[in-house]
């Protein structure tokens, strides 16, 4: 579906020079007060939220192309990100009721995509944790709601970036070997799916498809995939969207997120970059807790700087650019 003059202007802002999306993640809300509450000992506060965003933001959005925030703490640290950096909004409440069943997302309820918008977002972006093999009455749920948000931003003529995060509802455990087996299904049917013109997506930023840490030569212990299959599940993702996707980090490690990318390359993936949260910043909220701002500020021009910096080298050499 062709994009609209105007989406696709936002979309060049949130690209790097060669059409490659490179860019940071620090929409983290619940996450985030669990990192610095657990090096802390104590309950993070709204102000250290704020402020470790704000170090984020100002230092490493030099390198990123565009950053990922939230409305909700995140307005402050979009103001002091670079010049170059384009925005991207989260519109979804963080975290799930687990009290019932199906995930099932919710809205922040203050926001709109035009107020996003008015924030000076280039996209909106709303995650959905989803489960292919849920009943049709969880799913046709989530899938109104996705349509909504996607005639919201086309009223806007604003890009909407889908994160989709996999899940099994009877596996408890994303990182067991019982749910990597599950996995590749999971991942690539629910990309074919959003993919479905009627979402008015823009971009999908998804999971890559299997765990690497059960890939032959990568993994620690037994390994559910040979190289051959893992790469063969990177080969249907991209043959299962016309959409540009890119990859979240996860939570992993920068090194194995790195060498993931790479091996998506070998596997013939076409992703269009990386939206990177933690594989950047996290050992920086340590610091942040220990020694105070200036050096996480410290911390993020070396570091951090060096995590971004080698993802970007990384990225030009496997990632395809974005057709406008």
């Amino acid at each position: 579906m062709k994009k609209s003059e105007q989406k696709t202007k936002y979309l060049k802002q949130l690209c790097n020079d060669n059409g490659i999306i490179g860019a940071l993640a620090i929409d983290q809300r619940g996450a985030l007060k669990k990192m610095i509450a657990k090096t802390k000992g104590t309950e993070a506060t709204d102000t250290e939220i704020v402020e470790f965003k704000e170090v984020v933001s100002s230092e490493l959005t030099k390198y990123a192309s565009s950053i990922l925030l939230d409305p909700e703490y995140g307005l402050p640290a979009a103001d002091v990100r670079t010049d170059n950096a384009g925005l991207l909004l989260a519109y979804e409440k963080t975290g799930y009721d687990a009290s019932t069943p199906g995930r099932l997302p919710d809205l922040l309820s203050v926001w709109s995509v035009k107020r996003l918008k008015e924030a000076g977002a280039d996209a909106c972006k709303f995650l959905l944790y989803y489960d292919v093999d849920e009943p049709n009455s969880i799913n046709e749920q989530k899938q109104a709601f996705v349509e909504r948000i996607g005639s919201e931003c086309d009223a806007e003529d604003l890009p909407f970036f889908l994160e989709l995060v996999s899940y099994d509802a009877n596996i408890s455990d994303a990182t067991s070997k019982e749910y990597a087996i599950k996995k590749p299904h999971k991942v690539n049917t629910m990309m074919k799916e959003f993919s479905d013109p009627r979402y008015g997506v823009d971009v999908l930023k998804v999971e890559v498809p299997v765990n690497m840490n059960y890939v032959e030569g990568y993994a620690t212990e037994e390994s559910v995939y040979t190289k051959e299959e893992a790469a063969q599940y990177f080969k249907e993702q991209s043959n299962a969207t016309n959409l540009p996707f890119i990859f979240l980090s996860a939570g992993v490690k920068a090194s194995l997120f790195q060498e993931t990318l790479r091996f998506a390359k070998e596997s013939e993936s076409t992703f269009n970059g990386v939206l990177c949260g933690r594989a950047t910043w996290a050992e920086g909220v340590e610091k942040y807790v220990a020694e105070g701002k200036e050096a996480a500020i410290t911390w993020m021009n070396e570091q951090g700087r060096q995590n971004i910096e080698t993802l970007n080298r990384v990225l030009q050499e496997t990632a395809t650019p974005v057709e406008f």
